[in-house]
């Protein structure tokens, strides 16, 4: 069964930063294509940045320059350090696995920030 736990979610001021993780279990997670979404209330949910199998990132235009992706493959762990926080990054932030057509999601994490 796969399984994607969030963490490191919270309350941070404007300016401030946060590093949210995401542990896999139930994959080869290596070969998961990773991301993070995120979905800010009465909206839709938007994609915030992807890291290949290969580490190849991209990210939202909101967040470029700001946020960095990364994962560490012997620990199943994909990282988003989000610096510089604004109050509109205020949102449940979404960790997502992807194998071909297969698709997992962890259950959110809070981020807010206070201006």
């Amino acid at each position: 069964q796969v399984q994607l736990v969030e963490s490191g979610g919270g309350l941070v001021q404007a300016g401030g930063s946060l590093r949210l993780s995401c542990e896999a279990s139930g994959v080869i997670f290596s070969r998961n294509a990773m991301a993070w979404h995120r979905q800010a209330p009465g909206k839709q949910r938007e994609l915030v940045a992807t890291i290949t199998s290969d580490g190849i990132t991209n990210y939202a235009d909101s967040v470029k320059g700001r946020f960095t992706i990364s994962r560490d493959n012997a620990k199943s762990t994909v990282y988003l350090q989000m610096n510089s926080l604004k109050p509109e990054d205020t949102a449940v932030y979404y960790c997502n696995a992807r194998w071909f057509t297969s698709s997992w999601w962890g259950q959110g994490t809070q981020v807010t920030v206070s201006s």
